[in-house]
């Protein structure tokens, strides 16, 4: 396990067992009519991770606001939820728990999660169309589950916005990066087929939650 950056970034893994269940999920994902929706495929889910089970919240609406996200912001984006199947599952129930213990959060905590397929359907694929950003939350998640004929997609992490990054990783299958959304930015190189007549894609599920601890009060 890598930590780095005080305790801002650690890397770490699922088990071979969850990304054998979880892998082939990602070929049902749908499209959308969203800006990116016809290459990142997606399906979105809150839940709330209880006394180690995985509970699905009725929430399907997500947004975020143009400051953080200038590609799509202040725009209600609407996504099919994760199989019941996937959520279930003790793949599922394994990366929330890795989640919830390396980030300290209380039992019950939501937690945000995206699972997207990014298709290599142009010269250079966006990963991360928004650029360096970040998601306005305080902990995020970044868990490569499969890479199929494609080069490129490394994630990139940045001290500030206007700074050379100062880490740059691909994430192979089953590893998982985890920041402190709150004080480093992210990106992602673009992707490209490395057989040009063969589709190409990168599977990857992304987990966010902000800390409970940090909210006022009533």
């Amino acid at each position: 396990m890598l930590h780095a950056r005080e305790n801002t970034l650690h890397i770490t893994h699922l088990s071979n067992h969850a990304i054998e269940e979880l892998s082939p999920s990602f070929s049902q994902l749908p499209s959308t009519e969203h800006a990116d929706g016809k290459y990142r495929l997606r399906r979105y889910s809150v839940v709330r991770f209880c006394e180690g089970k995985v509970v699905e919240q009725d929430k399907h609406n997500f947004v975020q606001s143009d400051d953080i996200n200038h590609f799509q912001g202040n725009v209600v984006r609407q996504f099919e939820a994760i199989e019941p199947q996937i959520l279930n599952g003790v793949g599922m129930q394994e990366m929330c728990a890795l989640f919830t213990r390396s980030n300290e959060l209380q039992d019950g905590q939501e937690i945000e999660i995206h699972q997207m397929r990014i298709s290599a359907i142009y010269e250079e694929t966006q990963v991360a169309p928004e650029g360096v950003h970040q998601d306005g939350f305080d902990h995020i998640a970044l868990v490569g589950i499969s890479r199929h004929n494609i080069v490129g997609g490394e994630i990139m992490l940045y001290q500030d916005y206007n700074e050379a990054p100062f880490f740059r990783k691909i994430l192979n299958n089953g590893e998982v990066a985890i920041l402190a959304d709150s004080k480093l930015w992210h990106n992602a190189q673009p992707i490209r087929t490395i057989e040009y007549d063969q589709a190409g894609h990168m599977d990857v599920f992304v987990l966010t939650a902000k800390d409970a601890r940090n909210a006022l009060q009533s």
